[in-house]
């Protein structure tokens, strides 16, 4: 999964982050990008990026679609604009 977001209240939006790396470790995600420099060389960002890698496709909408994702979902609603995309695939190391 990625996504990217706007704030409107970064205290309330903790609860929401705090709760998602257990929800993630469930369905065998991990943090690869979650926050840091960066640079929007084309086109729109966000003020925040995280990418998630999960074992497949599969896991990633299963965690999703998950009671407890869902859950955690309803405590940010109310603080933070979401851009999330779910993605297929790696097709390995490139020529």
């Amino acid at each position: 999964m990625d996504w990217a977001r706007r704030c409107e209240n970064e205290a309330g939006f903790q609860s929401y982050a705090a709760a998602n790396p257990a929800i993630f470790k469930k369905f065998g995600g991990r943090y690869l990008v979650r926050g840091g420099k960066f640079e929007a060389a084309e086109g729109n960002s966000r003020a925040r990026n995280v990418v998630i890698e999960f074992p497949d496709y599969a896991a990633a909408l299963a965690c999703y679609r998950s009671p407890e994702y869902q859950k955690s979902i309803k405590a940010r609603l109310q603080h933070a604009t979401v851009d999330l995309f779910v993605f297929d695939g790696y097709d390995g190391p490139q020529p």
